[in-house]
């Protein structure tokens, strides 16, 4: 597997940036997350993650899962059901003991919204038996690849990749492909471990086509909304660098404590750092783990600058960010993950309840 410099994946970044036109926030349900343990801990895994959902995280880290393949699922649901959300993974090792597949699939859905174009007749009256229902869904598929090699010293570094194709739809009247590839690196230390994941580095496009019929368009025409024409998206690069160290408190209770810095070259953005046309925010995220069996889990990201709703004056503004917490429990092959995090921030608390499921799928030994 080719390695890949971070400083030329930086400096191709911001050459992309100069020269190319990008949609801010473009697949924005890629940035989710995936898996209770690391939405619990507000995103922070590029250099902790060390089960399946490394294929979503960093997919470097597949290349520790060497003994036996790996299932994991999750479901969330936010706006009170409206909007679900689901993940799931499956990673395979290869023989030669070195490297590792992972097949991830998500899916973000909004279903049964009213198609309400036809509710009015073009005589005024309204009729109720035209409004149909519809779903707005977004896919995305991630075909990963990780491959270790040992430092010495009880150290390795692991290197990974993924093709990502990108599906999205809006009933019957539009829909999206989209391909675009990330690159990673994982360097593990003794209690400490490095992540380097840069998303999107080829840049990640969508090409939208749209299906709409006459009398669609008439109803567009008469109430002055746009006709769509067939689009691209460019999705911008995204680098995320993070560092973990696992404290040891005892011989039972640990301590990991992550923090990751998402930098992004897409423009302004509301974030601690903002500059043109580099944006950079910060997570942080701890896990507590007793017998590496009990888990609980923390963490703070999506740091924003607003106005404070305190102030009349609407001058003053205030450091908000958007909290999350989770727990989790390992019984011998199945370990069941929790997280209560929030979609957006503390001043507009969206929160929902995240729970995710992961099978070791070892194989019995036959008795003898």
């Amino acid at each position: 597997m080719t390695k890949i410099c971070p400083l030329l994946l930086v400096g191709s970044f911001l050459c992309f940036s100069a020269s190319a036109q990008f949609t801010k926030y473009s697949n924005e349900f890629l940035n989710i997350g995936a898996g209770a343990r690391g939405m619990a801990m507000a995103g922070a895994q590029a250099a902790s993650v060390s089960d399946g959902t490394a294929g979503y995280w960093n997919p470097a880290a597949l290349a520790d899962i060497r003994d036996h393949p790996q299932l994991n699922l999750m479901h969330s649901e936010y706006y009170a059901g409206i909007g679900k959300y689901d993940f799931a993974n499956l990673v395979l090792p290869l023989k030669d003991n070195k490297r590792t597949l992972g097949i991830t699939a998500l899916r973000f859905a909004v279903d049964d919204i009213p198609n309400t174009i036809f509710l009015v007749q073009p005589d005024g009256t309204v009729n109720f038996d035209n409004i149909t229902t519809f779903s707005s869904a977004d896919y995305a598929f991630l075909f990963s690849l990780a491959q270790r090699e040992d430092l010495g010293n009880g150290k390795h570094i692991n290197f990974g990749a993924n093709a990502k194709v990108i599906h999205r739809v809006a009933g019957s009247f539009a829909s999206a492909w989209g391909f675009g590839f990330d690159a990673s690196v994982q360097i593990i230390g003794n209690r400490w471990k490095a992540g380097i994941v840069a998303k999107d580095i080829t840049t990640t496009f969508n090409a939208w086509s749209y299906n709409i019929d006459t009398a669609m368009r008439q109803v567009f025409y008469m109430t002055q909304n746009e006709i769509p024409t067939k689009s691209t998206e460019l999705t911008a690069p995204q680098l995320i660098v993070g560092g973990s160290y696992n404290f040891r408190l005892g011989k039972k209770l640990n301590l990991l404590a992550e923090a990751d810095l998402d930098i992004t070259f897409d423009g302004r953005r509301n974030t601690v750092i903002s500059t043109n046309p580099v944006s950079i925010d910060p997570k942080l995220g701890l896990e507590l783990s007793f017998k590496d069996v009990f888990f609980v889990r923390g963490g703070i990201n999506n740091f924003q600058k607003a106005l404070d709703d305190k102030d009349t004056t609407n001058q003053k503004k205030l450091w908000i960010y958007q909290p999350s917490v989770g727990a989790g429990f390992k019984v011998g092959d199945v370990q069941i993950d929790y997280a209560f995090t929030n979609l957006a921030n503390q001043s507009y608390p969206l929160y929902t309840h995240v729970f995710s499921l992961r099978i070791d799928l070892k194989r019995k030994e036959k008795k003898k």
